[in-house]
């Protein structure tokens, strides 16, 4: 019984001992095979660190207005007349837009002209009797009275006949009609927009940590969009309170609209142009990736060589064989830095890189630490900001 039973325990340290032994063998067969397997070599895009020219700007959102711009009504009310005008149309100042009925008023201001013609023929017979002696001062009182009178009669009808005509206070572009003919104004009826589109004024807000960059006929820069700004202006403008609910202070430009390719009402991004600084490190934003640990960017350097170990009697290195060895690889370095200032897609480095590192533009993505790289800039997102950097 105990043969058999020390029999069973033999098999059983065997068998046990053999699995422990094969799982041993086969973690270390994948462990040699992964450490032996060779990392594969990424490509990516670079730029080498320079000092540049940074031309600093306070970025702000804007809306575009006209320099003189009113929505057109009717001062009185009557039927509408005649339509003087269509959309779009350049009207200059005091041309007639829009003529009601003034039928009746035409008449009254008719008949108060023949009144006044005849109490001014009146008055010139009274005076003329008075030098002759035959009329009496009352007499020609009364007619100049009664000439003035007429006069201001006929003043006053004419300013109703006048109403009765909508006229355009300056020269500027008409919009669409929004009466009809036939149709019965009341005062007050907008007929339709006028807008002057030489000149136009853009209004943005700024924070109010900003207010002291900002100086009056300073330059701006507009656009649909911060990479696209070709319009130019200046600040005519600076709020001189600061809204206590959004800290924020109210800035207008003015810039020329000779193209008409400005609108009001229409959004636009603005940027205030700041004096140059020179000697500014700056990257592509695309170089700066953002982390829970902070700001990185990847440094291409030649890989480390491994030292040799150091065992006694060991030869020198003959120097013909040395000078045969390939170059070090490049490998990608992860270097935290620190951002300042953003501006027309550049980012500005405070620390971390210096001028002369070769800085990843693209391809981040796929890199860790020390992992080897190869540099195409075939395509480069540095290329738009840094064409010279890009091309080295």
């Amino acid at each position: 019984m105990i043969k058999r039973f020390l029999i069973a325990f033999v098999l059983l340290v065997l068998v046990c001992g053999g699995i422990v032994g094969f799982n041993l063998f086969r973690d270390n067969a994948i462990k040699q095979f992964f450490a032996n397997m060779p990392v594969a070599t990424l490509t990516v895009s670079s730029q080498e660190v320079e000092p540049v020219t940074w031309t600093p700007g306070i970025e702000a959102i804007g809306t575009v207005s006209a320099s003189r711009g009113v929505d057109l009504t009717v001062e009185t009310a009557g039927l509408v007349k005649e339509i003087r005008f269509t959309a779009n149309e350049q009207v200059k100042a005091g041309a007639v837009l829009i003529q009601l009925d003034d039928a009746v008023q035409q008449a009254d201001l008719a008949a108060a002209k023949t009144q006044a013609a005849l109490d001014k023929t009146t008055l010139e017979r009274a005076a003329v009797l008075q030098k002759r002696g035959v009329g009496s001062d009352v007499t020609v009182d009364s007619a100049r009275a009664a000439a003035d009178a007429s006069a201001s009669q006929v003043a006053k009808l004419q300013a109703l006949v006048d109403q009765k005509q909508l006229r355009a206070p300056f020269n500027g572009t008409v919009g669409i009609p929004r009466v009809d003919l036939g149709q019965y104004l009341a005062p007050g009826t907008i007929v339709a927009t006028l807008q002057d589109l030489e000149t136009m004024y853009v209004d943005f807000s700024i924070p109010e940590q900003q207010i002291g960059l900002l100086k009056i006929g300073g330059h701006v820069r507009f656009g649909v969009s911060s990479e696209d700004m070709p319009f130019e202006g200046t600040i005519i403008g600076v709020e001189p309170k600061v809204d206590p609910v959004s800290r924020l202070v109210a800035v207008r430009a003015e810039v020329a609209n000779s193209g008409g390719k400005l609108s009001p009402g229409q959004f636009v991004q603005a940027r205030v142009i700041l004096p140059e600084e020179k000697n500014v490190v700056a990257l592509a934003q695309t170089s700066v990736v953002t982390s829970l640990y902070g700001d990185y960017v990847f440094v291409i350097r030649p890989e480390e060589p491994q030292a040799a170990a150091n065992s006694g009697g060991a030869g020198v290195v003959d120097e013909a064989k040395a000078s045969e060895q390939p170059e070090p690889k490049l490998v990608a370095r992860q270097v935290f830095v620190k951002t300042g200032r953003r501006s027309d897609g550049l980012v500005e480095i405070l620390q971390g890189v210096a001028a002369g590192d070769q800085v990843v533009t693209a391809g981040q993505n796929r890199l860790s630490n020390g992992a080897p790289v190869a540099i195409d800039n075939t395509v480069n997102p540095a290329l738009p900001t840094q064409p010279e950097q890009a091309k080295k």
